[in-house]
């Protein structure tokens, strides 16, 4: 059944200054306040606990490995000093807590200029953010309907607000998420620099950070080799902006969005050749992007308009390796058309292997190519399917072979398809299914793409609002484990009826729909996200730095904290031997730059 689709408002100006396709550059500049209100929590704090706490406002470094509980006095060793460490144009993240058992209005968190030896300054982009709390569940059985109240809800910190200042509320802990940005111009060594948390009526705190630039340089992330697959859901974001869809008020909200999306270093366009190919399996139906008429005379025309718009559009954000575009079999092989005739839409059942799927698919087929072939596009663009059984997929796939020769497919394959169909250009399996390591070298040498997916299927790694931290920093890690190209993952931006409050979903887990929130809100999912791809490509680049050296020592080093990650099911000491990678990778990236 389609979801009623529903509007809820934010009240809000906003100005988005400084983000750039080539990477990370300045805060995003909001200053709208508070604009929302949080659920109420659904844990009553402990009282007595936290009347044992001292008045006025507490302020400590944490790590990043940790969600915080709203109601819950810290139990944590106070830390006023954090120290990290990366390359040039690489994005660094720490969090620090507060909490006290008063009301504290509007409290700030500022960052300082970063300094060097003999005050040397460090031209650092850093910034401390907001986390708020957002209402989640658990993963109970995974895939499947639910309804709130089936599994038990709580709040979780994810959401990540650009806010000048924040309300503190008595008996309650707000995390805050500081993000640093080396430039790549960044001069190497040692720099320190402040936090300041301020409020009207309190004392000034300040918290220091330790940093250590490290003479190597991450590339942009348009050139990351990271296979990073996030689907886009351009309507989601016309619903949340209360803008047309395909207008220019909708092109307008989409670019920063997307630009994050590019910024994480995305390589995938998504795209819609008919209609909704997942049969609403969202909130907000995916629009069309081509129109097909079939006009009076009986022949088929094709618009391209929105496609065209669309992939250009993604393109000049830097988004540009791949265009998949789904799907020739949709999940209830339903297609429509307007007839030229009377001006309607006609659904058509078209079921893989049928004379109806052939006498449809097989003109546009042939007209995509050749639009897509005027358009310079034919090259990079594939006919994508999402985990469709053996036998449909085979009949797309002769179908394609034989009227359109020149388009690549992409699929995500739960049935090992990649098997039988061993020329596909990019091939995603279910992260708990991995792929052959002989099948997946082989097609590495091909030169074809491989990555893993993660779903509601599968509890660990993942990006669920309840999942643990680093389990998005997991993922690249187990990606150059594996010997996968990257990650795939639906879906980046579609969102739930008000997805800046509650991230449930009727059937998936919570938070699996989108990594994301409206009007470019970061999340603690996203930022650990591009840690993982960040240190993927640090560890190709080490790599290959090793091996010119022949420095067999320190590379075998590397390989054997990198084969600890080689675990797709959540075990013990997971995140550690994940930290310990970590560091293994910056000290070898030190030892290389002197």
């Amino acid at each position: 059944m389609q979801a009623t689709r529903k509007f809820y408002h934010v009240i809000c100006v906003s100005s988005l200054i400084g983000i750039s396709s080539a990477g990370f550059a300045q805060k995003p500049v909001w200053d709208k306040g508070q604009t929302f209100t949080e659920a109420a929590d659904f844990v009553t704090p402990d009282a007595a606990a936290w009347r044992a706490v001292k008045p006025g406002l507490h302020s400590s470094f944490v790590t990043t490995d940790k969600r915080y509980a709203k109601a819950d006095v810290p139990k944590i060793t106070m830390q006023n000093t954090v120290h990290v460490q990366g390359w040039k144009g690489e994005r660094l993240s720490a969090q620090l807590l507060l909490w006290t058992a008063d009301s504290i209005p509007g409290v700030k968190v500022q960052v300082t200029g970063f300094t060097g030896k003999g005050g040397k300054k460090l031209d650092a982009t850093a910034y401390a953010r907001f986390e708020r709390y957002i209402i989640t569940d658990t993963y109970g059985p995974g895939c499947g309907k639910r309804k709130n109240g089936d599994f038990p809800a709580s709040l979780s910190p994810d959401m990540l607000d650009d806010l000048s200042s924040f309300n503190l509320e008595k008996n309650k802990v707000r995390p805050v998420w500081v993000t640093i940005d080396i430039p790549r111009q960044a001069e190497p060594g040692a720099y320190t620099a402040k936090v300041q948390v301020t409020s009207p009526k309190g004392k000034t705190q300040e918290l220091g950070i330790a940093l250590d630039v490290i003479g190597l340089t991450l590339p942009e992330p348009s050139k990351w080799v990271f296979h990073l697959d996030q689907w886009q859901h351009p309507a989601a974001v016309a619903r949340v902006n209360n803008v047309p869809v395909w207008s220019e008020a909708h092109f307008a909200a989409l670019k920063p969005q997307m630009q994050m999306l590019a910024n994480a270093g995305q390589k995938i366009i998504t795209a819609t050749l008919n209609k909704d190919p997942w049969h609403v399996q969202t909130l907000d139906p995916y629009e069309d992007m081509i129109i097909w008429t079939k006009e009076k005379d009986g022949s088929w025309s094709y618009d391209y308009r929105v496609f065209d718009k669309w992939v250009s559009f993604m393109m000049d954000l830097g988004v540009k390796k791949m265009i998949n575009c789904y799907s020739i079999v949709p999940w209830n092989n339903e297609i429509h058309y307007k007839d030229a005739a009377t001006g309607k839409f006609v659904d058509v059942v078209a079921k893989p292997g049928t004379e109806v799927f052939a006498t449809m698919w097989a003109p546009f087929l042939k007209d995509f190519a050749k639009h897509l072939k005027e358009k310079g596009w034919l090259e990079i663009t594939n006919i994508a399917l999402d985990e469709r059984n053996k036998d449909e997929m085979g009949a797309a796939f002769a179908l394609i072979e034989k009227v359109a020769p020149g388009l690549g497919v992409a699929y995500a394959d739960n049935q090992k398809t990649y098997k039988r169909y061993t020329g596909s250009q990019d091939v995603s399996t279910a992260v708990q299914h991995p792929i052959d390591r002989k099948d997946l070298e082989e097609r590495s040498a091909k030169g074809l793409n491989t990555t893993f997916y993660v779903y509601c299927g599968n509890n660990f790694p993942n990006q669920f609002t309840f999942s643990d931290p680093a389990e998005s920093t997991y993922m690249g890690w187990y990606a150059a484990a594996a010997g996968y190209n990257g990650v795939l993952r639906w879906a980046f931006n579609s969102w739930v009826e008000n997805p800046l409050v509650d991230s449930r979903f009727r059937t998936w887990p919570a938070g699996d729909t989108y990594i994301v929130y409206p009007q470019t809100r970061s999340s603690i999912r996203y930022e650990r996200l591009v840690e993982g791809v960040q240190d993927h490509e640090k560890i190709l680049i080490v790599k290959k730095m090793l091996e010119q050296k022949n420095d067999q020592a320190k590379l075998q080093q590397l390989n054997a904290a990198i084969a600890k990650l080689n675990n797709n099911a959540r075990h013990d000491g997971w995140n550690d031997d994940l930290n310990a990678a970590k560091k293994v990778l910056n000290d070898i990236s030190a030892s290389l730059a002197k």
